[in-house]
């Protein structure tokens, strides 16, 4: 089998030691089958895009010896294709428009804390799913700020059980409000979310191969059901391992003490920094 990958970072800020290990599975494993390592930059979010990152990620990657296929792509041209992905799932009824700010929210929560048994309160508490119809339009006519949710009760009934396989972890059944619920498709801001995004574009450039951290276990089970709504092929996945700091946690992209350019300009080499990646797998 071919195999197709992607890496896809955020231009927000300098790679760090766990996206080079992203990056390193992702395009050994097409390398191995003689198949295609894509480069994707996902800035939807552009409040938080800096645009020096493009470039500075590409160098890295390049140094490194991590090339890539083709031209990258940037979600933030894309925005048509997610535009049309919501049209979709709004029309099969499984979408529904949410005007809750974080404050309707928290305040919902904190009532089913205070209540017993209140389990759930992790979960989006569906305070929008069953607005009368006629009130929604009027509301969006009139210019409301608003979301659009996934109604995950409703796209099971539909599809029934759905399942992935991934390469470390073996085959699992999704649960389609593993992530805090009815999920957002599309935020007030910037008209899609980083699921349905993640989506389109993993069908959109054909990966056959989704590699990712494991702190990323949790959105398949979202993103598969996005997946059974639009007809598009089950890819086959690989959760690896994270790098962590000496206290075990995460590294993230406030790390900048273990930033690739750090590493760089401290006089490392290339093979010394994908040795610190690998070690974590």
């Amino acid at each position: 089998m071919i195999v197709t990958t992607r890496f896809a970072p955020s231009p927000t800020g300098d790679l760090h030691l766990g996206h080079i290990l992203a990056a390193k599975v992702a395009r050994e494993l097409a390398r191995k089958s003689g198949g295609t390592f894509l480069l994707r930059h996902e800035d939807i979010d552009d409040t938080r895009v800096k645009e020096e990152c493009y470039t500075r990620i590409e160098q890295d990657l390049q140094w490194l010896g991590l090339t890539w296929d083709g031209e990258p792509i940037r979600q933030s041209n894309r925005l048509e294709a997610y535009a049309a992905a919501l049209h979709r799932i709004r029309e099969l009824g499984l979408a529904y428009p949410c005007f809750c700010t974080r404050k309707d929210i928290q305040a919902e929560i904190g009532k089913i804390l205070a209540a017993p048994h209140g389990s759930e309160a992790l979960l989006y508490p569906g305070l929008c799913r069953d607005l009368d119809g006629l009130e929604t339009k009027a509301r969006i006519a009139a210019g409301e700020p608003h979301t659009w949710r996934l109604n995950s009760a409703k796209a099971a009934a539909l599809h029934g059980e759905i399942s992935f396989h991934d390469l470390r972890h073996g085959t699992t059944t999704a649960v389609s409000t593993m992530v805090n619920g009815d999920v957002v498709l599309a935020r007030k801001d910037i008209g899609t979310s980083y699921h349905l995004a993640v989506v389109v574009d993993d069908a959109f450039q054909k990966v056959s191969h989704v590699t990712r951290g494991e702190d990323l276990l949790g959105a398949t089970h979202v993103q598969r059901q996005l997946q059974a709504i639009l007809g598009f092929p089950e890819p086959t996945y690989l959760h690896h391992a994270l790098v962590r700091d000496e206290n075990g946690i995460r590294l993230a992209k406030r790390d900048a003490a273990k930033s690739i350019r750090s590493l760089r300009q401290g006089g490392l080499p290339p093979a010394a920094i994908l040795d610190m990646a690998a070690a974590s797998e």
